[in-house]
């Protein structure tokens, strides 16, 4: 079948014979979902577990089916209008440009400091006399510039690739380790809420922060980086996609395991953030030996850095393609990416410093008070705008007929809207205003 094109209102898509769906293509989805599962999130499922054992099973597996429909509404639309995700907030008016710079911005320079710091806590506990927190920290970030830096997407998603396996096994080894009850696992499959308070909001947050953020709005470039442009890789997209999530499933499940069986069953409660994973390394030591507890450091250490070279690079992409769209006031798609020419981009490289050299500063002072709530409004603010910029997409002209959403895509993202609203109005209110003026 020879290359067709689509003619729509806003412009074309390119269409070629459906490849397909093969293992061998795998990659995007690695990516995303190594960027998209931080120390934070094995946190707050560890913590999860140790509360609630595993009562909240299912929440983890929802969670991962809400960015499953999400990751995949924002490869539909790069494959199927060979346009990218920020062509398609310009077209819904200028709000939606200046709503994405500022998050950037913001979000960028306390994410750099926070992923630094997750990266640093376990290199320093691995090795606790040879530098300060700080300075591990600024070396992370220095080594995540220079490898994104000089590296395509081709040999980024390679390095990725490596550090998802040495996470799996890492997450998966301490799983199995903690001997898992099998019947509760199954029975916490039940859609069930604790006996406790605040419960449901407990469980939307568990269902909202498993793995990714801006990270899903990524997706599609990266789907683009891969080389693929048009909808015959649709079929090979949505594998990638759903083993992306399947991999996450796999990474949550397992810590969930792990915090009820070694933490709920002795009563043992750990600290909420990074430095959670540190107090996990002490009661590892302590039942299993130094050598449990030193291959846990390497897997923190792994998904931490995962999503830090994640972000600088999949952030950065989505950065240059708002410059070059905005300099150009026309369309630049898909093929512009997978050419690599966005990743030698002044753009890129511009974000990729912001996100390295000015967030140090903040390893040195402390993370300034109203840009940390700022930070955790927009941040909040961010999945809620994904899920509705993306029904409103793909339910209009926009999208060429074939591949606007059907009843179960909108019925995933409504669900998906209304979780992250919920949690973005709770972020909101639990801010502390009144010391903010």
């Amino acid at each position: 079948m020879a290359d067709t094109t689509d003619n729509t209102a806003t412009g074309t898509a390119a269409t070629s014979a459906p490849r397909k769906s093969s293992w061998k293509y795998i990659g995007p989805g690695i990516v995303v979902a190594a960027t998209g599962v931080g120390a934070g999130d094995l946190v707050a499922t560890l913590i999860a577990g140790s509360n609630f054992g595993y009562t909240l099973l299912w929440a983890a597996v929802i969670g991962c089916l809400v960015k499953i429909s999400l990751a995949e509404a924002a490869g539909r639309w790069h494959l199927s209008t060979g346009r990218t995700l920020f062509e398609g907030w310009a077209s819904l008016g200028r709000w939606t440009t200046w709503f994405f710079v500022v998050y950037v911005v913001i979000w960028g320079f306390v994410y750099g400091a926070a992923a630094m710091s997750s990266s640093a806590l376990p290199l320093q506990a691995l090795f606790p006399d040879v530098m300060d927190l700080k300075w591990w920290g600024i070396a992370c970030g220095l080594v995540g510039l220079v490898f994104v830096w000089f590296n395509k997407y081709a040999v980024f998603e390679k390095v990725m690739t490596v550090l998802v396996g040495v996470m799996f096994v890492v997450t998966v080894y301490l799983a199995i380790r903690v001997t898992p009850n099998l019947g509760d696992a199954f029975a916490g499959l039940l859609p069930v809420l604790p006996d406790e308070k605040d419960s449901i909001l407990n469980t939307l947050g568990l269902i909202g922060g498993v793995g990714g953020t801006i990270t899903l709005a990524a997706y599609g470039y990266w789907v683009n980086a891969k080389g693929w442009t048009n909808t015959g890789w649709m079929k090979v997209m949505r594998l990638d996609n759903r083993v992306a999530y399947a991999t996450t499933g796999i990474f949550v499940v397992s810590m969930l395991f792990v915090g009820a069986e070694l933490l709920h069953s002795a009563n043992v409660a750990i600290a909420s953030g990074d430095k959670g994973l540190i107090q996990l390394s002490d009661i590892l030591e302590d039942e299993y030996g130094t050598a449990t507890a030193k291959f846990f450091l390497i897997g923190f250490f792994a998904t931490s850095f995962t999503s830090l070279i994640g972000v600088w690079h999949g952030v950065s992409l989505m950065f240059a393609d708002f410059v070059a769209r905005y300099r150009s006031r026309g369309e630049a798609g898909g093929v512009e990416v997978a050419s690599g020419e966005r990743e030698k981009s002044w753009p890129f490289r511009a974000y990729l410093l912001w996100l390295t050299f000015p967030p140090i500063v903040l390893l040195f002072e402390g993370q300034p008070f109203r840009l940390i709530i700022l930070y955790g409004v927009l941040g909040a603010a961010f999945l809620p705008f994904l899920a509705g910029t993306l029904m409103w997409l793909l339910n209009s002209a926009r999208t060429p007929r074939e591949w606007r959403n059907g009843a179960l895509s909108n019925s995933m993202l409504a669900i998906a809207g209304l979780l992250f609203l919920v949690l973005c109005v709770k972020q909101v209110w639990d801010q502390p205003w009144s010391e903010f003026f």
